[in-house]
């Protein structure tokens, strides 16, 4: 293994870009992630989990009362990993 691949922090089970969620690791985000579900890579993914399998995509562009997309829940293979 390089110093880069080892220098990267090891992929949660539960993660998310929304910053005001605990499940938000801000050292992971230092590095380009992948997310596949079903056998196809999504960029448009916000939370996901491996375990539960399921991924949060934005609903179109709806918005919630505080002006945050609305997220649908779908379920199926999850597989998280660093792009290079």
């Amino acid at each position: 293994m390089t110093e880069e691949a080892t220098s990267k922090p090891a992929l949660p089970d539960h993660l998310s870009t929304d910053p005001r969620s605990p499940h938000h690791i801000p050292a992971v985000f230092e590095h380009p992630i992948g997310i596949r579900f079903n056998g196809k890579d999504r960029l448009d993914v916000e939370e996901y989990c491996i375990s539960e399998g399921w991924i949060k995509v934005p609903a179109g562009r709806a918005l919630d009362r505080k002006g945050y997309p609305l997220l649908i829940k779908l379920k199926g293979a999850v597989e998280a990993y660093y792009r290079d």
